[in-house]
């Protein structure tokens, strides 16, 4: 299992990132998949979740902002972050499960001014 995240960066508060990850060794299709991200010294924060025919389930932290999506054509996740906090600084995970045990190596985001 490989997962492959990109797309972080510095942004501003209220500004807007899309993050990307790109899957392979397994049959993407067949899992629902997550979006996870931690912050230094904490767990793993769950935030969203995409079915494996896009119905989707967002953390009450993220509801409103965030939009989880996928390609499966492509074995490819998406999360679009818009109006961007500075509580929303964290390592970003896409992930295979909820938890974040399957995980790939996270792309990192940074709300600040």
């Amino acid at each position: 299992v490989q997962l492959a995240e990109s797309g972080g960066g510095l942004v501003q508060p209220g500004g807007s990132l899309t993050l990307s990850c790109a899957a392979s060794g397994f049959t993407f299709k067949d899992y629902w998949m997550y979006w996870v991200r931690q912050t230094p010294g904490q767990g793993l924060e769950w935030i969203a979740t995409v079915t494996r025919i896009g119905g989707t389930v967002y953390a009450d932290s993220v509801k409103g902002r965030f939009i989880i999506s996928r390609d499966n054509a492509n074995n490819s996740l998406y999360l679009q972050m818009n109006d961007l906090k500075p509580e929303d600084t964290a390592r970003y995970y896409c992930a295979r499960d909820r938890t974040g045990e399957t995980r790939g190596q996270g792309t990192q985001v940074t709300v600040s001014s």
